[in-house]
């Protein structure tokens, strides 16, 4: 059984129901594929072998007692900034490189009801915090289609994973766009649901206002059944929605394609540093959509200037509010020998953290501090309310609407964007975050460097089961989501 890692979530679970093979053999294939492959694509931090061996074995057990849910038995890769009870959660910081959680995220804890195997903890931008997963203390996770090439950030270790077959769907998190443009630069589905469906409890915060988690596979339907886990009210999360979870397997065929009116915003195809190749493959997935019978309205969205600095002011105002519990004191990297309680807070910090997160904890605290306060962060705020006005009023007229999901495709490694360059590539995702918003990323095709380019999808509030099925659809009439990179489709 040398191809389980070319079947489909439903495939895999069916295989197992069927007794075609167990959860434990099916671990097991995984596991050989990472330490056979992962050294080239560097995408998990930690890998745990022996729990997941425990976890799988129990998944047999259950299964044979008859007591087994659709998915038991199937290994999932979680992003390292879910907290994990035993193992070590170390959101790609330095400053929590010797941090073992003492409780599992929620996220966690409804794999593990699922009967969800984990194979390990995948690579992040530090805190989440960057576009190219470079920004990682444990080292730069490879794009699986050219290993010269980033990933994405932040999510850029879940998606590489899940593209090079080392997992059949992942965790992620998406703060401005770090679930859509991973998927888009790894040629896979990833889905940012609204702001308080998925629970944020025992995810490491970035961005409490912005900060969601979400599935990532290759198809929507692999993201359907993750979310089916994933999604739902948590008690334990203040943001968490009170709100009836959708059946999003059960719905993927519950929107009609043909008279959906997909918003296109004039704005977004004129923006410069838009590649001309991303745009090309963008417009013939959107044609594709309308020969489907969805109709293509063009439409204003007159707050895209001001996506950038009003995402730019507010995440660091938040991320230096949330960092500060990283003191040195309480657990974490601690200095070596300082010599009063102040040395102890500014050294733990400084080499605790690196460079990217440095610079967002003093743009955020300067953003706060008395004298800009009232300049920058609430006039910030009030242009939030502004963007979301704008997405609302547009989503009178239609039922989704289109962008691409990146300017281009992935960049190359050590291309060394200056901080600036980096945040304009999240010009067609932050928005999204700043309102609240589902959306989805859909593979549509490759450059002529055969990297990966996607479509992104931005539905109403709590649309995620229409935008599943729109993709779903999409993917029924084409094969852009099955295309696999050639590290994938090595056999060991």
């Amino acid at each position: 059984m040398t191809d389980l890692h070319r079947l489909s979530v439903r495939e895999i679970a069916e295989g197992l129901a069927q007794g075609k093979f167990s959860s434990r053999e099916l671990t097991e294939h995984y596991l050989k594929r990472i330490a056979k492959i992962d050294a080239h694509v560097q995408s998990y931090v930690t890998v745990t072998a022996e729990q997941a061996f425990v976890q799988a074995d129990a998944a047999d057990a259950l299964r044979k007692a008859g007591n087994a849910t659709f998915l038991t038995g199937i290994p999932i890769a979680h992003k390292d900034i879910f907290c994990t009870q035993g193992i070590k959660t170390t959101a790609g910081s330095k400053i929590l490189d010797n941090f073992i959680s003492p409780y599992d995220a929620t996220v966690v804890t409804k794999g593990k009801d699922a009967g969800l195997v984990t194979l390990g903890k995948v690579n992040m931008d530090e805190f989440a915090m960057g576009s190219t997963s470079e920004s990682s203390y444990f080292g730069a996770t490879k794009n699986p289609w050219a290993l010269d090439h980033v990933p994405g950030g932040s999510s850029g270790g879940s998606a590489a994973a899940v593209a090079a077959d080392l997992a059949p769907f992942a965790t992620g998190t998406d703060t401005g766009g770090s679930i859509r443009q991973p998927a888009s630069f790894c040629g896979l589905t990833g889905l940012k649901p609204t702001y308080g469906r998925v629970s944020r409890f025992g995810m490491i915060a970035y961005a409490s206002s912005l900060d969601q988690g979400g599935p990532m596979a290759r198809s929507a339907e692999d993201c359907a059944y993750l979310m089916n886990v994933m999604a739902g009210h948590d008690a334990k999360d203040s943001t968490s929605m009170e709100k009836d979870v959708d059946d999003y397997v059960a719905n993927l065929n519950g929107t009609s394609v043909k008279g959906l009116r997909i918003g296109i915003p004039k704005q977004y195809f004129n923006v410069q540093g838009l590649d001309a190749e991303v745009k090309a493959r963008v417009e013939e997935s959107l044609k594709k959509l309308e020969e489907m019978g969805a109709v293509l309205v063009e439409i204003d969205l007159n707050m895209t200037d001001a996506y950038v600095p009003t995402y730019y002011l507010i995440a660091p105002a938040e991320a230096s509010s949330n960092l500060q519990r990283f003191d040195g004191v309480r657990y974490g990297y601690r200095c070596e020998n300082p010599v009063d309680l102040m040395d102890l807070y500014k050294r733990s910090r400084s080499e605790g953290f690196g460079k990217e997160v440095q610079r967002r904890i003093l743009i955020g605290t300067y953003a706060l501090s008395a004298g800009y306060y009232d300049a920058y962060y609430v006039k910030a705020q009030k242009v939030r309310r502004l963007i979301q006005q704008d997405f609302l009023k547009a989503f009178e007229s239609v039922d989704v609407i289109a962008a691409p999901s990146a300017p281009t495709t992935a960049y190359k490694i050590g291309a060394n964007l200056s901080p600036t360059e980096m945040y304009l590539g999240d010009i067609y995702t932050l928005a999204v975050n700043l309102a609240g918003l589902p959306a989805i990323n859909a593979p549509v095709g490759f450059d002529k460097e055969n990297l990966p380019v996607g479509l992104q999808l931005i539905g109403n509030y709590w649309s995620e089961s229409q935008l599943l099925s729109v993709v779903h659809q999409y993917q029924q009439a084409t094969d852009w989501h099955s295309k696999r990179a050639a590290i994938a489709e090595e056999n060991v």
